[in-house]
């Protein structure tokens, strides 16, 4: 009998997750997520020396990818015999004999990630009269996740309005303690579902020569030049936020390693249409270190990058 908690896709996966292995065996059962490229575990059961929470792995290389394609059936006994599963970069890695999986679908009816089991040893064929309630499963944890995704996404555009005091008086963006509390409450979001995300810090150059050299009007103009800048520049779900005296950042929400790469070409040139002058980092969460990681990792290399300008313009100014 399964007692299934329905009031979260993360309790009612635990408890599918649990359910299929008493009844089921096989070595370890899984729910991923696919996010461009990765493919990420968010929760298992079961036991395998090489998987846990948040390892990410590539897609492509999973069994689950040539299941979604439909090169291989959802419920192989003997995967070996597969030769989508058999030539498979994982398969062959983790010394995979068995699987079974069935797709998860998020609210936009696209792929999300899988409910999928792995085995070191062949499985009888009668296993495979269990795809229906597999599938079944499926299905049950696709919708908990649809109606969740629904109510997550409400729940960040009612959080971003009762944080709307937690704002930049001079550019109207949030300012750093509206940022550390999107911040925070985004990287549960990534936790809970494996959403990818990526973080931008951009800093000004030349601020401190316009305030001294033009005072500090034509210095606070350049800085709300950067802000309507870089608010054109991104999407409508980003975050954008003045972190300092000449420093922004970006939390670029649901943003794969593609998303994030256009994102950056954007911004750096929407900066030169209007005339801005600014180093830009740039870093990708990962789920085994999170926004704050991405935060710092951004950080320095904008630092990296204004040094490199400032050695450029050093050299120049020598030739």
């Amino acid at each position: 009998m399964i007692n299934l908690d329905t009031s979260s896709f993360q309790s009612a996966s635990r408890a599918v997750l649990s359910f299929l292995h008493r009844q089921l065996g096989f070595d370890l059962w899984m729910v991923t997520r696919v996010a461009g490229s990765d493919w990420i575990v968010l929760q298992t059961e079961g036991r395998h020396p090489e998987i846990a929470p948040s390892k990410v792995y590539r897609w492509s290389d999973s069994f689950c990818s040539e299941m979604a394609k439909g090169n291989g059936p959802r419920v192989a006994p003997r995967s070996d015999l597969v030769p989508a599963y058999a030539n498979s970069p994982i398969g062959r890695e983790l010394q995979v004999k068995a699987y079974i999986g069935s797709p998860l679908f998020g609210t936009d009816g696209r792929l999300f990630g899988t409910l999928c089991a792995i085995h070191p040893a062949p499985r009888p064929e009668s296993i495979v009269q269990a795809q229906s309630m597999v599938d079944l499963f499926g299905q049950l944890l696709s919708t908990i996740l649809q109606l969740e995704l629904k109510a997550t996404d409400a729940a960040r555009q009612t959080e971003r309005l009762t944080i709307e005091a937690l704002t930049d008086t001079l550019t109207k963006t949030y300012n750093r303690r509206g940022w550390d509390r999107l911040l925070s409450s985004e990287e549960e979001r990534c936790s809970r579902f494996g959403h990818p995300a990526a973080v931008l810090v951009i800093d000004l150059n030349g601020l401190k020569r316009i305030n001294d050299t033009q005072g500090h009007a034509s210095g606070d103009a350049l800085i709300m030049r950067a802000a309507a800048s870089l608010r054109r520049a991104t999407r409508a779900t980003d975050i954008v936020a003045r972190l300092g005296g000449d420093e922004f950042g970006i939390l670029a929400v649901e943003c794969d390693r593609d998303c994030s790469d256009i994102l950056l070409q954007r911004i750096r040139a929407v900066l030169v249409e209007d005339n801005v002058s600014a180093s830009v980092g740039l870093s990708m969460r990962t789920p085994s270190q999170g926004l704050a990681h991405a935060w710092s990792e951004a950080d320095q290399r904008m630092y990296a990058e204004k040094r490199s300008q400032r050695n450029a313009d050093a050299a120049e100014a020598h030739a």
